[in-house]
């Protein structure tokens, strides 16, 4: 059921970011999404942002730790929730620090990384 809710999520980000969708700031799908976007940017900004740039020009402050709008060259999108719950994120630096993530803040996350991909 998980795998599910990252498609409906990639494919929501998708159509925003490639202006397919057209609804007004009041849709709520729009809003959620947007609110979405936000929480796992404030998630990954507060997480993430000491070693890896989490925006999407900067660059990574950690010299092993890859930008997260370039996580698609090295892992496949559609494999990243289920390897995030199971803890098969590989790091490149051994100092990465434990994150664990409630099911509602990897959706987010998630959407906030798939939104910064190319």
């Amino acid at each position: 059921m998980r795998k599910l809710s990252v498609k409906l999520v990639l494919t929501a980000v998708t159509l925003v970011t490639s202006g397919l969708f057209f609804a007004s700031g009041a849709d709520p799908v729009r809003a959620q999404l947007s609110k979405d976007l936000d929480a796992g940017r404030q998630l990954v900004e507060t997480n993430c942002g000491d070693c890896h740039g989490v925006g999407e020009t900067d660059a990574s402050p950690h010299r092993s730790a890859p930008p997260f709008r370039l996580l698609s060259n090295h892992f496949p999108m559609d494999a990243l929730e289920e390897a995030f719950a199971d803890g098969r994120i590989y790091s490149g630096h051994p100092d990465m620090p434990e994150f664990i993530a409630t099911p509602e803040q990897l959706d987010a996350i998630i959407a906030y990384i798939a939104s910064l991909q190319g």
